[in-house]
């Protein structure tokens, strides 16, 4: 745009603003029926939250009574198990297969896929909220 068209929206827009429009009262009734919605809208939230905090306490006390800690200890030791399994077996087989691969080019792959780039998500999530 040229500097006369940015001239003429600004008049116009300013000529607009001196403008007033008389409205009986019209937003005065507005804004007071949005604070009665706005109180109203309360109650549910309420207990949206009343019932999140319900569930998390019954959550808890029943991680608790049901030896959460050991079956989640457990779960972490079987998933360790298995994922140091399956590396020792990749990386003794990598060599006899017809890849030119080295098993330390494919662990830094697989470091890179599993750090670096949930890193990179985070931070660019995080960034944006």
């Amino acid at each position: 745009m040229t500097d006369k068209d940015n001239l003429l929206i600004e008049e116009f827009f300013k000529q607009a603003s001196q403008q007033q429009i008389e409205d009986n009262g019209f937003t005065e009734r507005v804004m007071e029926r949005v604070e009665r919605v706005d109180q109203r809208s309360l109650a549910p939230h309420r207990l949206s939250l009343l019932w999140t905090w319900f569930c998390t306490a019954i959550g808890l006390v029943l991680f608790f009574v049901f030896n959460g800690w050991e079956m989640l200890k457990a779960s972490l030791q079987m998933l360790y198990a298995s994922v140091i399994t399956s590396l020792e077996v990749f990386i003794t087989t990598v060599p006899t297969t017809e890849l030119h691969l080295t098993p330390w080019m494919i662990l830094l792959v697989v470091g890179f896929v599993l750090v670096y780039l949930p890193y990179q998500t985070a931070r660019k999530l995080s960034a944006t909220l």
